[in-house]
């Protein structure tokens, strides 16, 4: 039986949080079928975010100690495997051209193929700015879109984001028949495309995998985003941990409350910048048409759709008193059930 390691990279905000969800939900079926999806101890979600945060060897809110090892543990059960395997994370896409060859070489026996799915760029941008702040940065989006404009190597957002550069890097000794790029449709197509082009490319009969997945990683309004970026400023000053804010702030304020609000506008790319990320997208493509890589998709899904011409443009970094106040006493809320739900400590009794 042939043995292949589909590397799905990225992009980060493609749908990755669902495709890993709907994996793990049905990995019991599809090991029925010689794929694997395999998970720690604890089958979670997220469980190849270590593993990745291992190869990358970056320090993600303050997780990196415990990430220690997670990358040989995976390629372990990697090989113990027949068939099919499939590891997903975002965050591998950012890897060095060394970091890419050590995954090779841990990996060597299997026939490797590398999956990036891709946005476009309007989405991908503001996107990008409400994770940024989800993970304790406090950019405000005008400064956030000064910097993605330098087009400077040296930033998150391109080594994630930055196509051509993500696949050269991560391709580097793969014939371009095993470089597969998924492109992310535009808004109003089914809602099962994306799914159906990730299957395509791992060789998944959709029937394989019939348990849906909730999971999604929703982005905030500008509201909302703007709330949460001027707390982490006020959380820093106070010296709050990396790690006390992720659970506080990204999962229990943000994922299960703040993001399912639908009261503020959504932050969008300006209008100014349009004529930019048309420029950069006509690059992709012209590199993605020469290089020979498997498309799966349609590459004119990476173009930006521009907004209507009498549709006006509002600053998430002004969002207005009203809807910040909103905001701001769901968040409060939110934190005084929190607070009542713990337990009183012993010592204050």
């Amino acid at each position: 039986m042939r043995r292949r390691v589909y590397l799905h990279i990225g992009a980060p905000k493609t749908g990755t949080s669902y495709l890993q969800d709907r994996l793990r939900l049905n990995r019991g079926e599809l090991a029925a079928h010689h794929v694997h999806y395999p998970l720690g101890p604890l089958g979670l979600p997220s469980s190849h975010f270590k593993p990745a945060l291992d190869l990358i060897d970056r320090d993600w809110g303050g997780a990196r100690a415990d990430a220690e090892g997670a990358w040989p543990a995976l390629v372990r059960r990697v090989r113990r495997l027949q068939g099919t395997v499939l590891v997903s994370h975002e965050i591998l896409a950012p890897a060095t051209p060394e970091q890419v060859a050590r995954a090779m070489r841990d990996l060597r026996g299997r026939e490797v193929h590398v999956v990036y799915s891709a946005r476009d760029l309007a989405r991908q941008v503001p996107a990008a700015w409400q994770e940024s702040v989800k993970q304790y940065q406090t950019l405000s989006y005008k400064r956030f879109l000064d910097r993605v404009r330098t087009q400077s190597p040296d930033l998150w957002f391109w080594q994630a984001q930055g196509l051509p550069d993500v696949l050269t890097r991560w391709g580097a000794d793969l014939p371009p028949e095993r470089i597969h790029l998924v492109t992310v449709p535009q808004y109003g197509a089914p809602a099962d495309l994306l799914w159906h082009r990730f299957c395509e490319v791992f060789g998944i009969d959709p029937a394989w995998a019939p348990k849906d997945s909730p999971r999604g990683n929703t982005s905030m309004g500008g509201a909302e985003t703007t709330l949460v970026r001027r707390l982490n400023k006020l959380l820093h000053r106070r010296g709050v941990s990396s790690t006390d804010h992720h659970a506080l702030v990204t999962e229990l304020l943000v994922h299960q409350h703040l993001a399912r609000r639908t009261r503020s506008d959504r932050a969008t790319l300006p209008p100014r910048m349009f004529g930019w990320a048309e420029e950069i997208t006509g690059q992709w493509i012209d590199w993605v048409r020469g290089s020979g890589i498997d498309v799966v998709g349609d590459l004119e899904e990476l173009r930006p759709v521009r907004p209507a011409e009498d549709l006006e443009w509002h600053s998430p970094d002004r969002p207005g008193r009203a809807p910040l106040l909103d905001a701001a006493v769901d968040a409060l809320a939110v934190m005084v059930l929190e607070a009542a739900r713990r337990p009183e400590p012993r010592g204050d009794r």
